[in-house]
């Protein structure tokens, strides 16, 4: 059983600011299961501490498969400080799992990569459709509403933010 699908066309209802924030892990050797599944399984209670932080700032998020070596999140964020709080906050899961993570990664010789991207993107400079999809994306993260109630082109959504 998935999502409810929602019928016709929606789009993302936030208008504002957005961070999103990209991070993965590549899997260089499938062999050295020390060096990538620490890291693989370090994500797990950092975004269940998020979704418990009402005030934490993650609005949503989406893990996908970038093919067998890859695993990463798609994050969407209030603000670029409320993520770059939560990324250094000694009592918050994050800033452990990174020391053990740069240890790791220093012992591990290039057996399991890591990346990460982020993007504030400004009010007006995002749209989003979803067709005939449950919430998806940032439609997920911040609800989504009829098109027309934004603009039933791809410019006039971008314009109303």
């Amino acid at each position: 059983m998935g999502a409810k699908l929602i019928e016709g066309r929606t789009t993302a209802a936030g208008e504002g600011e957005v961070v999103v924030f990209l991070i993965g892990m590549r899997i260089n050797s499938f062999a050295a299961v020390r060096s990538w599944w620490p890291v693989a399984r370090a994500m797990g209670p950092m975004i269940a501490e998020l979704a418990r932080g009402k005030d934490s700032g993650l609005l949503g998020y989406k893990a996908l498969l970038g093919g067998p070596r890859e695993v990463y999140l798609v994050q969407y964020w209030e603000s670029k400080e409320k993520l770059l709080a939560y990324a250094v906050a000694p009592d918050h899961h994050h800033h452990p799992a990174w020391a053990a993570f740069n240890r790791r990664l220093r012992e591990g010789k290039g057996k399991v990569g890591f990346w990460h991207e982020t993007y504030v993107v400004p009010a007006g400079s995002h749209e989003s459709i979803y067709m005939n999809m449950p919430e998806y994306g940032l439609g997920r993260a911040t609800g989504v509403v009829p098109v027309g109630h934004r603009g039933n082109r791809a410019a006039d959504r971008l314009r109303a933010s």
